[in-house]
């Protein structure tokens, strides 16, 4: 293969310039010419004589980008991105013009690029999408999830244990023992939401179209965690784990000296007594740091110092640090009693057809997931304040 050093095709690119220019001369005083005679040009000399400068303009660019190649330092010129000029001279539309000793119009379909991208810019790209930050989800990991394929769920609560369970005589009658249940029902809500992505965006930015997907389930479960955390149950509301939490009463008196520490405590012992064993906390994250602040006597961190890794726990169970909870609040409890029921996992679909967006190249993302929960053990949960905030 014959391979150019970058004057001799400048010198070929300045040739393809010269020859071009002269046609374009040429084609003008044709169209000169016709308009003369005819009163106007016709749009097929219009759409050459345009073919032939939009050519011209490639070549120049291309003969640009050669020369400024040719004043760099060896080995600057690696990554050098592929501008208009470098698509056209590269395109087997211009080879074959060229072949056909530059004679006659060329058309060719530039792929966009955006202005970074123009001019002495660099090829070398950072896919990386830089995105806002994102909150940390996890309430959904401290409950039993289960699929499900119905649109709202039944299930049987206990309301009545009456145990009269005793001693008896020899012969003596036997007591009778009392168990009542409840049918409950929760149904399933739907939670979700739409954006905008332009059809150039798609084209362009294959990568975009994943970031886009990615936030899009993002917020999804954003809001899903807002709804099982403090969802009041209303409207299409979710029946949150908080709405249906057992007030926070101490089984004792600490006396006025507890810390935030002995409040999570207290808690626990409060689910523990209606014999529902704890297995999380949820703090706020500014509550959270108070307890990783929290020091003996003698100065030393009493949750270890700065440099520990260790995972967050508080009386043996995982807490969750989440801005989704309230300043000063804290839930605790047995979250493994309660059940999300997933109906339809999350799922991003995109469309043309709706609305307007055929007409303005426009595609809509749809994002949603369809999921109940039922808070079947209520007094398992302990929801109260941490007495920081008056």
């Amino acid at each position: 293969m014959e391979t150019k050093t970058p004057a001799e095709y400048a010198a070929e690119l300045k040739a393809a310039i010269a020859k071009q220019t002269e046609e374009v001369g040429n084609r003008a005083d044709a169209a000169l010419e016709e308009a003369k005679k005819a009163g106007s040009i016709s749009a097929e000399t219009r759409d050459k004589t345009g073919e032939a400068l939009t050519a011209i303009n490639a070549l120049r660019e291309q003969l640009a980008q050669v020369e400024q190649k040719m004043a760099r330092r060896p080995g600057q010129d690696e990554s050098e991105i592929k501008s208009y000029g470098a698509q056209f001279a590269e395109s087997e539309k211009f080879q074959a013009f060229k072949t056909k000793g530059y004679d006659g119009s060329v058309r060719f379909e530039f792929k966009a690029i955006t202005a970074a991208q123009t001019g002495t810019a660099w090829a070398g790209r950072d896919n990386e999408m830089i995105s806002l930050p994102r909150r940390r989800l996890t309430i959904r990991d401290l409950l039993d999830v289960v699929p499900t394929t119905s649109g709202s769920i039944d299930y049987a609560r206990q309301t009545t244990r009456t145990n009269a369970a005793a001693v008896v005589a020899e012969a003596a009658p036997k007591p009778y023992s009392a168990y009542v249940w409840t049918q409950e029902n929760t149904p399933v809500r739907t939670i979700a939401h739409l954006a905008k992505i332009t059809r150039q965006a798609m084209d362009d930015a294959v990568q975009l179209q994943g970031e886009v997907e990615s936030e899009m389930r993002y917020g999804l479960f954003y809001a899903e965690e807002d709804e099982l955390l403090n969802g009041d149950g209303t409207g299409q509301h979710i029946d949150g784990l908080i709405a249906n939490a057992t007030a926070y009463a101490a089984p004792f008196d600490p006396a006025g000296t507890e810390t935030i520490v002995d409040i999570v405590f207290l808690g626990m012992l409060q689910a523990e007594l209606a014999l529902y064993p704890a297995d999380g906390v949820v703090l706020n994250t500014s509550d959270w740091g108070r307890v990783r602040l929290l020091k003996d006597t003698a100065g030393a961190y009493l949750f270890g110092g700065p440099q520990g890794t260790d995972a967050p726990r508080l009386w043996g169970a995982p807490v969750v640090a989440t801005p989704a909870i309230a300043v000063d609040k804290f839930l605790v409890g047995g979250f493994k009693q309660q059940r999300l029921y997933d109906r339809m996992a999350p799922e991003v679909l995109i469309s043309s057809e709706n609305v307007d967006d055929f007409e303005k190249n426009l595609y809509t993302m749809r994002c949603e997931e369809r999921v109940a929960l039922a808070v079947r053990k209520a007094a398992a949960l302990i929801y109260g304040d941490l007495g920081n905030v008056a």
